[in-house]
């Protein structure tokens, strides 16, 4: 009884997985299109692009990629603590504080600038509502980042999306050595097809292929509507994370990121 919990709860965490990473496609795409040319999500390319405002000191740039990696670093921090202080406190629904005040952060970025920015309103945008902006966003993905770390034993950030893939190649590589060594076992096909549902490892590799697609589908998707809806595209993001959080009154989500935390 207390495997099919276990399992039906690791089944509801990837479908949340897979709909926050869809969110941030989503975000990272219109928050690039209507801010200022940064993703918010992925601070390797946002570092890189850091270092070199610094060299050619082009300081307003600079700045907007510090605040962008800063706002990140300090969203993950609170959500980290968040996380710390309901696995102190034994609170097994800690995940709603994040997921909202993710989603708050998001609805105050479209208020603050419901319209769909022109070329020309990007070049005019004064720096500290740039900062503003990214800040709001990077914020955003910080605390989503440290929201939902794990899915029983994989490890899973729905924000980091090279990492996956990267577990992507080592699963697919682990999987095709087991398929190789059931073949040299004399295996059928038939029985190497039914062994195949049970592989853990082939298991987390068509788990972590299915992040990079629902990443896709949301850059997809948030490009098409942000060209009809403005920044107002953030408001299926934000229903996604409010979704999230009334799941996780049921279904507890951040469960394993408490117990790494004790």
């Amino acid at each position: 009884m207390r495997s099919t919990c276990q399992t039906s709860r690791a089944r509801v965490k990837s479908i949340i997985a897979l709909l926050l990473t869809l969110t941030l496609g989503e975000v990272d795409i219109v928050g690039y299109i209507t801010v200022y040319h940064f993703f918010v999500a992925h601070m390797t390319g946002t570092t890189v692009h850091f270092g070199n405002k610094l060299a050619s000191r082009d300081w307003s740039d600079a700045v907007s990629a510090g605040v962008t990696i800063f706002s990140f670093v300090v969203g993950s921090i609170v959500g980290r603590s968040i996380i710390e202080v309901g696995a102190r406190a034994r609170r097994r629904t800690i995940a709603t504080i994040t997921l909202l005040i993710e989603a708050g952060l998001l609805l105050t970025l479209v208020w603050i600038r419901p319209g769909f920015p022109s070329s020309r309103d990007l070049q005019g945008m004064a720096l500290w509502m740039t900062c503003l902006l990214l800040a709001l966003l990077a914020a955003a993905m910080g605390l989503q980042t440290a929201t939902l770390t794990r899915i029983g034993p994989l490890t899973v950030h729905t924000t980091f999306v090279t990492g996956m893939l990267n577990k992507l190649a080592q699963t697919l590589s682990q999987s095709l050595f087991w398929v190789h060594d059931q073949w040299r076992a004399h295996a059928t096909w038939k029985q190497i097809r039914r062994g195949s549902r049970q592989h853990t490892e082939l298991r987390n590799a068509q788990f972590t292929m299915s992040i990079w697609i629902s990443y896709v589908l949301g850059s997809v998707a948030g490009t098409w509507m942000n060209s009809r809806w403005p920044t107002r595209a953030l408001y299926l993001p934000v229903l996604i994370l409010v979704l999230s959080a009334v799941i996780d009154q049921v279904n507890p989500l951040s469960i394993e990121e408490e117990k790494e935390q004790v």
